[in-house]
């Protein structure tokens, strides 16, 4: 498996996502500043800019190692970034990857998520040849868990009492994906 390369591009009718840049960052500190965004996810809010510029020395680390693929979602009319996404936790030998995902506040209810997820989820099973893919949300995310479910995810577990985040102890839920179910599903 291949990493993508700063040149590699997945688009969609409304969106472009690519690798992160140094030059996304103040638009990505105005989402992950924002406590309502980063509710349910397993970092605290960014304060400012040195938060933004350690998150990308370590983004471009895991790239650089094979253990993570970040991108940014750009919107194509405007050219900003709107979100992130993530491929992680990659365990070549069993074709396994887990799904994160980050939408600005501004942009939920549009379905942005849903599409740049759907690209992510081909360019998984499809470039990438993974074989199936993960996502664990706090269970109290109902937008996160209605959309991994119309992307087409299944709840596979509930673990509880399996984060300890922010000073608060929460459940996880767990979906899985299938290659197989993806094509058939398409």
């Amino acid at each position: 498996m291949q990493a993508p390369s700063a040149d590699d591009e997945i688009t969609t009718p409304r969106l472009t996502l690519r690798l992160v840049r140094e030059e996304d960052l103040q638009q990505l500190l105005e989402m992950n500043a924002d406590e309502t965004v980063t509710r349910y996810l397993p970092y605290e809010s960014w304060r400012g800019m040195a938060d933004a510029q350690e998150w990308l020395g370590r983004a471009v680390a895991r790239l650089t190692a094979g253990e993570a693929w970040q991108f940014v979602i750009v919107q194509r009319a405007s050219g900003r970034v709107i979100g992130s996404c993530l491929l992680f936790h990659f365990d070549l030998p069993s074709g396994r990857a887990e799904l994160g995902y980050l939408l600005g506040r501004e942009y939920w209810g549009a379905g942005y998520m849903q599409e740049a997820a759907s690209a992510l989820v081909d360019f998984a099973f499809g470039t990438a040849s993974l074989r199936r893919l993960e996502a664990e949300i706090d269970p109290r995310n109902d937008a996160s868990a209605r959309l991994l479910e119309r992307v087409g995810f299944v709840k596979e577990g509930h673990l509880r009492q399996r984060w300890d985040t922010k000073g608060e102890v929460s459940d996880s839920a767990l979906y899985g994906l299938l290659r197989s179910d993806w094509a058939g599903g398409r």
